[in-house]
């Protein structure tokens, strides 16, 4: 078996100067298939100066292995007919099937692509536009989590029912949508979150003493890509009035930008963190990295934003031995097991209507960028912030229940998601589209394609990536004592207005609620007390005012 990986910008090293996760998965994942496979060749397709012997070290780990590597330019069809497949490290394969078809036909090889998100509009019009391209039965686009093909399989049949009513189309082709998630280096992060000495180090420097906790976060610090930090700073916050011992939440990340983001990261903990310390740590730094999964006593990843597709930092954590404590989120609920490896948060987010509504058509016509596009479906996703507070406090107060969800989660990653694991799956799916291409009928049809599939309310888009959305019988409640002025003074909590209600239709939500304490009231009753063309703002606004702990369900 040969391979031929079309990687344009050639290098493989990890790029801890500004860390994606996509990045760091593709590097991951690129030199584990060439170590844990014997492919006969290896070839590596990629638009650079960089010759194979440069880029041979990067590729394969074993100096033996640099003799059959290969590289070419990203348009060269050679090597991928002689090897039998393309993989591609993203979703796009349409230009891919379509540089196959006129080079050296439909079944010359395999292709095979990655999902790593599906947040961006653009991305979603890419894959749906694989209906329109030459894509083959034989071919596939690896989703990573159950939520990810359901939203996938979703965008498909949208897209097929709008060429069957504009051409009659009868006729359509699917790449195949395999469920593999991504894999780390199980024992490299076990040696790093193992490290005593590195442990005692950094709690020394942060100021913790034997028996506090520290609760981690590790990722980008990014609010519009990533997750609002409110949550986690009001969830530890909460949970530090019941705790035993001190809680301290640590975030190991890195700023897009250095001073905006960090500056309103700093405003959400100097408003919220009065009985918490906060720390904030470079995570672009291998040492400090390596050193903050040693010094963890628990995981903490509460993501709300639709960016985040997988989740690759819980699997880390997971094999770094710690319990975890993540929202119920798209990727995050197919590899962490509630109550077992640590805790699935709810989360909740608006559902459709005029606000995403609006949303896709300015991010559409280019009016919006991706961030605020991203960040403003962010703002009206809840968190269950009660509930994450309990969790947190559970683990907080016993070292043997963090000791025994930390050794259920690290065995459970070594057993599904280190990289040997992974590599058998990807083996597996190779041979058997290598024995569906070999043996297909050639049919070659093309498919006349209409733009703009796959752009729609970011809401209903996705909605299967949270546990539930607001709906009408949903009953919700005032939850803590903190006033809305007292919430907005968190800049955070003031971003995208646009996309809900008036602050005075929020205090009127707050003061209904109130009224009819502790039980609480159904969405459908509570919408009775506005005008009806004021009813999509106010369900945004009501998920809003849970994200901020104001109101619960």
């Amino acid at each position: 078996m040969d391979i031929t990986i079309f990687h344009p910008s050639g290098h493989l090293g990890k790029p801890f100067h500004s860390p994606y996760g996509k990045d760091v998965a593709n590097s991951g994942l690129f030199s584990a298939l060439t170590e844990n496979i014997p492919f006969e060749r290896i070839n590596v397709l990629h638009q650079t100066s960089a010759s194979a012997e440069d880029l041979a070290p990067q590729f394969c780990r074993h100096q033996s292995k640099e003799a059959i590597f290969s590289s070419a330019p990203v348009w060269d069809t050679s090597l991928p007919k002689t090897s039998g497949i393309i993989l591609r490290g993203a979703a796009n394969l349409s230009e891919l099937a379509w540089l196959r078809r006129s080079q050296v036909g439909n079944h010359a090889y395999n292709l095979v692509g990655l999902i790593h998100t599906l947040g961006p509009p653009m991305i979603r019009e890419q894959i749906v536009s694989c209906l329109a391209a030459p894509i083959q039965a034989w071919d596939a686009l690896i989703c990573t989590s159950p939520a990810v093909k359901s939203v996938v399989q979703s965008f498909f049949n949208d897209q097929e029912s709008w060429l069957k009513e504009r051409f009659a189309a009868s006729q359509f082709t699917r790449p195949q949508l395999p469920l593999i998630p991504l894999g780390v280096d199980t024992q490299a992060i076990q040696t790093m979150a193992s490290n005593q000495a590195s442990r005692q180090q950094l709690r020394s420097e942060l100021g913790l003493q034997n028996d506090d906790v520290l609760a981690l976060w590790v990722g980008r610090l990014s609010f519009y890509e990533k997750a609002f930090p409110q949550a986690m700073i009001e969830a530890v916050e909460r949970a530090n009035t019941t705790s035993k011992h001190p809680i301290h939440l640590v975030f190991c990340g890195w700023f897009p930008d250095k001073n905006s983001d960090s500056n309103y990261f700093q405003d959400a903990i100097a408003h919220l963190a009065d009985n918490t310390k906060v720390s904030i740590l470079d995570g672009s730094k291998p040492h400090v990295l390596a050193a903050a999964w040693a010094a963890a006593d628990l995981f903490l990843s509460l993501v709300d934003n639709i960016q985040e597709t997988f989740g690759l930092t819980p699997i880390e954590a997971m094999a770094a031995g710690l319990p975890i404590v993540a929202s119920d989120w798209d990727g995050y609920r197919s590899t962490i097991r509630h109550e077992v490896d640590g805790f699935l948060i709810p989360t909740l987010i608006s559902p459709a209507g005029a606000p995403g509504n609006l949303l896709g058509h300015l991010h559409n016509m280019e009016l919006e960028s991706y961030q605020t596009y991203a960040g403003a479906v962010a703002q009206h996703t809840a968190i269950h912030v009660d509930l994450a507070a309990q969790a947190i406090g559970r683990l907080a107060n016993s070292k043997e229940l963090r000791q025994t969800m930390g050794a259920a989660s690290q065995k459970h990653a070594t057993s599904l998601f280190d990289w040997p694991v992974i590599c058998k799956q990807y083996q597996q799916l190779f041979e058997d589209l290598e024995q569906q291409r070999t043996t297909a009928i050639k049919l070659d049809q093309a498919i006349t394609m209409q733009a703009h599939a796959g752009r729609g309310d970011p809401f209903s888009d996705f909605e299967h990536f949270a546990t539930s959305s607001l709906h009408d019988d949903l009953i919700i409640q005032r939850s803590g004592s903190a006033e809305l002025q007292q919430s907005l003074q968190v800049k955070l909590n003031r971003l995208y207005p646009g996309m809900r209600g008036t602050n005075s239709e929020a205090m009127q939500i707050i003061s209904i609620l109130e009224k009819v304490q502790p039980h609480g009231l159904k969405v459908s009753e509570l919408l009775q007390s506005f005008d009806k063309s004021r009813h999509d703002s106010i369900n945004t606004t009501i998920v809003w005012l849970m994200k901020q702990g104001l109101i619960s369900w």
